[in-house]
């Protein structure tokens, strides 16, 4: 009989062991944006051959902005048009003592100069992104177009993914800029900076330059992410797991300030 309650006790032990979940591991996501294309072709195209969705950044004043989005666009990368705002100069560039009717004329020649655009991110732009009224109209005319936003955050005063989040605009905001110091040291801490925010925080939105020395630790460093517990996804999925709301470096309980 005692033998037979003991067989009892550690069947049902096993029994409760084996019906117990294992824990979720923690997910962990990076996305990457490679800016500042359209301007050499054969540069550029390399950005393709990385391993993973990285997102195409380009200029529309460069002079092969439509073909390499066709390009990026047939490798199946997702193309984003990277709009000049001031301090940027040229034709296609934001200023603030514009009229909204002069930014939208300027709006829609860079869509017509970079096709397959799925949405857009600043280029430069710390003056332009923190005037409210003029980010307003952005992300109410993004909204209509049916395009996402990148806030590429190149100043503390941005007021731009504020701005997508009050209509319920797709966004995202960058956390880390790679190669601000372009040397293969600085750019392989930044991206483990990268990755120890994912870690972190679930999910961290790079932004590099189609440099030499950034694409070299790219091409070294990005195929070891899976083993170091993190998922590369492309934009739209990162947009989807942020749901919209900032992280801790951008605001407070979800809300940008």
């Amino acid at each position: 009989m005692r033998f037979a309650l003991i067989i009892a006790v550690l069947c049902s032990l096993a029994g409760v062991a084996h019906a117990a979940p294992a824990d979720e591991p923690h997910k962990a996501y990076l996305t990457l944006i490679i800016d500042d294309l359209g301007q050499n072709l054969p540069r550029d195209r390399r950005v393709l051959g990385l391993p993973g969705p990285v997102t195409a950044a380009i200029m529309p004043d460069t002079p092969h902005a439509a073909e390499f989005a066709r390009e990026a666009h047939k490798a199946g990368k997702i193309v984003i048009l990277h709009m000049p705002m001031d301090p940027a100069t040229g034709p296609f560039a934001w200023h603030p003592q514009l009229s909204i009717e002069e930014l939208g004329k300027r709006l829609d020649a860079a869509f017509e100069a970079v096709p397959y655009t799925a949405g857009i991110n600043n280029h430069m732009g710390s003056r332009m992104t923190a005037q409210p009224q003029a980010m307003a109209w952005l992300m109410a005319e993004l909204q209509r177009r049916h395009k996402f936003f990148v806030d590429s955050r190149t100043s503390a005063q941005t007021v731009a993914a504020a701005e997508a989040q009050k209509i319920g605009l797709a966004h995202v905001s960058r956390d880390v800029f790679l190669d601000d110091e372009r040397t293969e040291a600085a750019i392989t801490t930044q991206l483990q900076t990268a990755i120890k925010l994912a870690h972190k925080q679930g999910s961290a939105v790079m932004i590099g330059h189609p440099y030499p020395q950034t694409l070299a630790v790219l091409e070294r460093e990005l195929p070891k992410l899976k083993a170091q517990g993190v998922e590369w996804i492309d934009i739209k999925l990162m947009i989807s797991v942020r749901s919209n709301r900032a992280m801790s470096a951008h605001g407070k309980n979800g809300i940008y300030r």
